[in-house]
């Protein structure tokens, strides 16, 4: 069974490819989407659009796991976070790919013990738990990884 858990943004977004195998999830690819800030919204969109793509079409995932959106505070943000997921969904939904969705804190309590863990606790133990040789950089690469790691923890 192959996961690709995404961290939606506009400017970055993050993702990471996991194989369930057994007794340790595999990691296949990890990084990050980024659109560059001068160009027009529905470019940045379409790229994010096109990317996704190219990943789902590469690795045929059995489903995609999103982090739910979650903003209290900045609206626009939330907003464009929004779009993001829209394009998102719109290429798992062509390619007929489940979706499943996990708030912030549940991604962090399944992987880390914790809700409260910070950036740098969850890269850490995204290296320790897939066992990489350095931790996933961006953080949105390893949030990415996360989020496709609870899921395969929820399964079980």
């Amino acid at each position: 069974m192959i996961v690709i858990g995404i961290d939606p943004g506009v400017a970055r977004t993050g993702y990471g490819v996991l194989r369930r195998c057994d007794p340790y999830p595999t990691p296949l690819a990890f990084g990050c989407i980024e659109t560059g800030g001068d160009s027009r919204p529905s470019r940045r969109l379409l790229e994010i659009y096109e990317k996704i793509s190219l990943l789902f079409d590469d690795y045929a995932p059995d489903c995609v796991v999103l982090e739910q959106l979650f903003f209290s505070r900045n609206i626009t943000s939330a907003m464009r976070v929004s779009e993001a997921r829209g394009v998102i969904l719109l290429a798992a939904e062509q390619r007929e790919i489940p979706v499943t969705e996990y708030t912030p804190n549940q991604v962090k309590l399944a992987v880390t013990g914790s809700g409260r863990a910070d950036k740098h606790q969850m890269q850490e133990m995204m290296r320790r738990l897939l066992r990489l040789q350095e931790l996933p950089r961006p953080d949105d690469a390893a949030d990415g990884l996360a989020i496709a790691l609870c899921h395969i923890n929820m399964l079980r």
